[in-house]
Order: C-alpha cells, then sequence, then structure tokens
C-alpha cells in the first residue's frame, strides 16, 4: 500500500476533477482514480460529460445549426451559396478533436495541481482504502484521511429495447453515427432526447419522438414548454407524448420496429436507428465494498447530508451518484464545497439556485420556481415577460423565438424564478442566477443598465412588466 493521502477521489468527471483539483490548491495530498478509456485504449479524464455528453453533444448542436443555417437562412442576409453538402465524417472528426482536447486540457491541468491521476476502476474499502484495479488486471491498495466519490452515472436501458451495436442505440451511439439516418425513432422527450433529435434532424432525418408522460417538460415552466413543443413541431420534430413503449424488434438486420401505446391503442412505427434517451442512473453499484455499508436511498442514490457526506465520517459522495439534478455544474460546485469543508472551511452551497438548460434552437433555460409551483404552494406571484419578437438584436440576427418571464414575490418582489427560451438562453439565464443568488427584487434588475442592442435587454424589460412599465411591448389591459 503507498502512502496515506489526504483525499482520494473516486472519478475524474466535472464533479470529480474539480473536487481533485481544489483539493490540491487547499494543500491537500491528493490522488484521482479514473476507469475512462478513449477508443485508443488510453486513459481520457471528464467522465461522461467530456467524452460523450455534454461537449460532443454540444459540438454537433452547433456544426448542426450552421449546416441549417447555411441550407436555410444564410440567403435571408444576402448570401448566397450554390450548393451546400454534409460531411458527416468531417463533422465527427471535429467533434472528435474537440472532445480530445478537452479530455487532455483535464490531465494537463491535474498535473499542474500536483494531482496524481491513478487510471483503473477504483473500489471503496473499509477504514477509507480504496483499491484500484488497473486495465491489466493488477491491483493496487491506497488509504487516504478522506474519500470523495464522484462515479457519476449511465444510461437507462429499457427491456423493450435492448440496446444493439448501431441499430439501437444510448446517447453515446447516438453521438457516433456514420450515416445520418433517414427515419429515426427516439424514446424520451426529455433534455437528452431533444437535443439529439434535434441534431439528426437538422442533418436530415425524420424524427419522431415517443415520450411516455403526458406532459411536455414537465419540470419546465408549463407557459415556455408549450411555446416550445410548437416551435420544435414547426420545425419538424414529431413529438407524441403519451406514448409508452411497449416492444421493438429488429427487421433482417438493418430496421427497427417498434410497438407503443397511447390512449387510442398500439401502433407500430420502423426506423432506420433507435435512440434510448429515457434518463440516467447513478453508477452506485460496485463502487464500495458492503462491509462499508454506505447507505442508498430507493433510486440506488448514495445518501449525502447537506454538504454531501455520506453515513461514514470522512467519505463523501458528489455529483449525478447523490441527490439532486444530474447536472454537471451541480456536481462542479458540490466537488468545491466538498473539498473547502474538508481543508476546514465553511463552505454551502444554494441548491435552489441550480440553472437547467436544454441546449435546442432555441434553448431554453430557468432557475428558481415555476409558475405552476407557485400555484401549488399558494404563494403569491407577479409575473413579467417580455418577447423576443421585441429584441432589436434579436430582429438584428434574425431569431425572435421565445422569451423571458419572471416571477417575483407579490409582497416582497423578490425574484423567484427566471425562465427563458430563445437565443443564448443558456449564458442569459447566469444574469437571473447572479441577481437571485445576491436576493434581488424585480426592481433591482429594473434599475439596472443593460447594454443596447443586447438579448439582455429582454430580462430588463420583463422585470420593468412585473410592474407593467416594459417599455418596448404594450402595456397589460388592467
Amino acid at each position: 500500500m503507498s502512502d496515506k493521502s489526504d483525499v482520494i477521489v473516486i472519478g475524474a468527471g466535472p464533479a470529480g476533477y474539480v473536487a481533485a483539483i481544489r483539493c490540491a490548491q487547499l494543500g491537500l495530498k491528493t490522488l484521482c482514480v479514473d476507469n475512462w478509456l478513449n477508443q485508443q485504449g488510453k486513459p481520457s479524464l471528464g467522465g461522461t460529460c467530456l467524452n460523450v455528453g455534454c461537449i460532443p453533444s454540444k459540438a454537433l448542436l452547433q456544426s448542426s445549426e450552421m449546416f441549417e443555417q447555411a441550407n436555410k437562412q444564410f440567403s435571408e442576409h444576402g448570401i448566397k451559396l450554390s450548393s451546400v453538402e454534409l460531411d458527416l465524417a468531417q463533422m465527427m472528426a471535429r467533434k472528435n478533436r474537440v472532445v480530445s482536447e478537452l479530455t487532455q486540457g483535464i490531465a494537463a491541468l491535474l498535473k499542474m495541481n500536483r494531482v496524481q491521476a491513478i487510471s483503473g476502476t477504483a473500489r471503496l474499502l473499509a477504514d477509507r482504502v480504496v483499491e484500484v484495479t488497473g486495465a491489466d488486471g493488477e491491483k493496487q491498495k491506497y488509504a487516504a484521511s478522506n474519500v470523495i466519490i464522484a462515479s457519476g452515472s449511465s444510461s437507462v436501458e429499457l427491456a423493450a429495447a435492448p440496446l444493439t451495436d448501431n441499430l439501437i442505440v444510448d446517447s453515446s451511439g447516438a453521438l457516433a453515427f456514420e450515416e445520418v439516418p433517414e427515419r429515426l425513432g427516439v424514446i424520451g422527450g426529455g433534455v437528452i432526447g431533444l437535443e439529439l433529435g434535434s441534431v439528426w434532424r437538422r442533418l436530415g432525418s425524420e424524427v419522431v419522438i415517443l415520450e411516455a408522460q403526458d406532459e411536455f417538460l414537465a419540470l419546465a415552466d408549463q407557459q415556455l414548454a408549450m411555446e416550445a413543443k410548437r416551435t420544435f413541431k414547426k420545425q419538424g420534430l414529431d413529438i407524441r407524448l403519451n406514448a409508452r413503449l411497449l416492444d421493438s424488434e429488429i427487421i433482417d438486420g438493418k430496421q427497427v420496429r417498434v410497438t407503443y401505446q397511447d390512449e387510442k391503442g398500439d401502433h407500430h412505427e420502423t426506423f432506420d436507428k433507435l435512440i434510448v434517451a429515457v434518463g440516467r442512473k447513478p453508477n452506485s453499484d460496485h463502487v464500495f465494498d458492503e462491509e462499508v455499508d454506505l447507505l442508498l436511498d430507493e433510486r440506488c442514490f448514495i445518501h449525502v447530508d447537506e454538504y454531501c457526506e455520506t453515513s461514514q465520517p470522512g467519505v463523501y459522495a458528489i455529483g449525478d451518484v447523490v441527490r439532486g439534478p444530474m447536472l454537471a455544474h451541480k456536481g462542479s460546485e458540490e466537488g468545491m464545497m466538498v473539498a473547502e469543508r474538508i481543508a476546514g472551511q465553511q463552505a454551502e452551497m444554494n441548491y435552489d439556485l441550480v440553472p437547467s438548460v436544454i441546449y435546442t434552437h432555441p434553448e431554453i433555460a430557468w432557475v428558481g420556481k415555476t409558475e405552476q409551483q407557485l400555484k401549488a404552494s399558494g404563494e403569491n406571484y407577479s409575473v413579467g415577460s417580455f418577447p423576443f419578437v421585441a429584441s432589436g438584436r434579436a430582429k438584428a440576427q434574425g431569431d425572435t423565438t421565445g422569451m423571458v418571464k419572471i416571477l417575483a414575490h407579490a409582497e416582497t418582489d423578490r425574484v423567484l424564478g427566471v425562465h427563458i427560451m430563445g437565443a443564448h438562453a443558456s449564458e442569459l439565464i447566469a444574469q437571473a442566477v447572479i441577481a437571485m443568488q445576491l436576493g434581488s427584487s424585480s426592481e433591482d434588475l429594473a434599475l439596472t443598465v443593460f447594454a443596447h442592442p443586447s438579448l439582455s435587454e429582454a430580462l430588463h424589460e420583463a422585470a420593468l412588466a412585473v410592474d407593467n412599465r416594459a417599455i418596448h411591448i404594450a402595456p397589460k389591459r388592467k
């Protein structure tokens, strides 16, 4: 067994590598163990997010959006092209290059911060000893005063649609198609299903999304969700709600025939590819020995307190493997908090202000309470909204779909929630998060000077609209 460390981090995704770097910054001797290998069989840090999740999907979303713009929108700007051709191999090569550069960057960051990176599969034993099994099967044990479990999550599989090598795939497989499917089925109409469906729809696929729930984007504000659904349908996404998958069948090794059920009965559809995107599950199995006796909840998340400490002193768990939204930025902030608490600081995290983003076009982003949540709780609130169609910058960009919506407490005027659908919503939502973190009122936002012309002005106008003072839209009728 090697010399005892201060901290061992299990997993090098956005939660794990951030925790490891912050621990090292605070003077703690830190090891980070990760088992991800790339297609060449070499260690590749960054977890699901960087290797087959957030980053490659955003690379393809960007490339596919540019392809669609060149095909359909450039002419409006006076840019005429004789022809537009898709080079999918080059698009995938660019995506892979982006992933490679970022994963190598994380390796460099760990090295610069003197974090010892170890490649292998980690298993927590008693007394905060971590056993690491290398790719060659050789085992090595490491001891630490503290252990942080950041083992991430994996795609949920369906018995009705078992994965195949290339016809029925999960989100990872959907990022590596070698040709554009003529007809693509997507099981699941959540964030992952919508983003992947959008990529391949832009590149030429006929996309059908089957969502078992009867409500579209139930976690989002329903006013924006309904507008988003209408927009996606206009774009060509065939979204079918209350559609529960019953069975799938491979036909001649070339297509997938699915059977699903809705309120009208059973239906059949045939696809060239089928993506299963019904959510993710925590990687809590095999990450610790039975004698460690960590508590799990009914969904197999590792039980932790508000500071991410498990039922065992000195053992922490962060990111997708614990409660809360499975979001990279949430895991990263938990990693920062835990590292600082191990170092003796009184760090905390505000779980009420974790923003959510869907990277479709238009983007959808929100933070805080939705209108349906406020109605259900009986809380008195005021609403201010502003459509991008009234934004000079949005009009100049030729991208006016969507709106900004602010929910404020009726008495105190404290901002309770902000919901944005439109171009660059993922960037705009940060302004709302900062304002809410500082306890701002809608009046505070209304008194803030925003640059003109900018998309950010929509947030300013929505704040003014809370008190019916918006300048660039008609006042509400009283």
